[in-house]
């Protein structure tokens, strides 16, 4: 089966790291975000992975060629944001037959294997991973029927037009005559496709429940860091009491508090306290430094007494002692 990966944004929101790499390639663990969106279906299921994108695709060819993956990867490229509709649409020449359709940002526990098989039940083109939230309104919302068969789907509701707590997952399962429904050049799923298709009843839908994670920020980028710790998501490396070690190669002060971080190869912390971090390779803390929610880039150091919180921290960085700094990167912007 072929799996068409969304990849269409620039990751501004975790800018420097990105400026280096596209965020499909970011590492998460031991793998790249992209391998941990692909996961939700069955392994045996997946022979390519189609990325559906325009920001440094290159980057993300070149990376796949050099590692061993399970699956073939292509590329179709964006001259231009094309939107959902427009990004699935230009992939209309490659796709033959049913495949999966993912937004290029999610982690979850979702199992895309249920999914098949309410479709393989029902029918129709398309079939939508659900979740259940308390405030439906900045997302697209789905009314279902009793055999699970999509009856409205509305984008970013105003409060008075909620008709469901149930949004879209951004996962999808299709029939390749979906491209029918979607026309060239830019467009919306969510806008003009899943609308005209539920009027259709073409479409079902399905809740799943555990976690579900935007990982596009630095604070969701943790929170995916946490989820994937804690449901043991990786190959290599190991879990020691909340926190991922990539290798042995890691130095800790023993006063030092470290949790829900993920600690890459030649990370050294002197005495300080980490909450929800992710460390690149050959990381610096020095002492008395406190950190929280903050991406930190290879080849950095943090000096002492530092404070900071939801940071995007570039690579080869030197943080001045006694900094605090707040839902920023680092350089500073203007």
């Amino acid at each position: 089966m072929q799996v068409v990966v969304l990849a269409g944004g620039f990751g501004t929101r975790l800018r420097p790291w990105t400026y280096a790499t596209p965020k499909p390639i970011l590492p998460m663990l031991d793998k790249t975000l992209l391998e941990h969106v692909v996961e939700v279906v069955p392994d045996s299921q997946v022979d390519e992975v189609v990325v559906a994108g325009g920001y440094k695709v290159d980057d993300i060819e070149a990376y796949f060629k050099e590692i061993d993956v399970p699956y073939d990867v292509t590329i179709v490229r964006e001259t231009e944001p094309l939107g959902t509709g427009g990004a699935l649409g230009n992939c209309r020449d490659v796709i033959s037959g049913q495949f999966v359709c993912l937004n290029g940002d999610i982690i979850s526990s979702l199992d895309m294997q249920i999914g098949m098989d309410l479709h393989n039940k029902n029918g129709g083109i398309g079939t939508l991973a659900l979740w259940e939230v308390e405030d439906p309104t900045r997302f697209g919302i789905v009314g279902l029927d009793s055999e699970k068969r999509v009856t409205q789907f509305k984008e970013k509701p105003k409060p008075e037009e909620v008709f469901s707590n149930l949004i879209n997952a951004g996962s999808y399962l299709f029939e390749d005559s979906i491209f029918d429904y979607i026309p060239q050049g830019k467009s919306s799923l969510e806008r003009e496709v899943f609308p005209v298709l539920a009027e259709e009843r073409q479409l079902n839908g399905f809740a799943f429940e555990g976690y579900f994670i935007d990982a596009g920020t630095p604070k969701s980028w943790s929170e995916g860091v946490q989820a994937s710790i804690a449901n043991q998501r990786w190959k290599n490396g190991q879990r020691i009491d909340s926190n991922w070690y990539a290798d042995e190669f890691i130095e800790i002060h023993e006063e030092s508090m470290v949790e829900h971080t993920m600690l890459s190869s030649g990370a050294s912390i002197e005495k300080a306290t980490l909450s929800k971090c992710s460390l690149l390779e050959n990381v610096r803390i020095e002492a008395h430094s406190i950190l929280s929610e903050t991406l930190v880039g290879r080849n950095t150091t943090i000096g002492r007494n530092c404070s900071l919180k939801n940071v995007v921290v570039d690579h080869e960085s030197r943080i001045p002692d006694n900094t605090v700094l707040s839902d920023t990167q680092w350089p500073i912007v203007d």
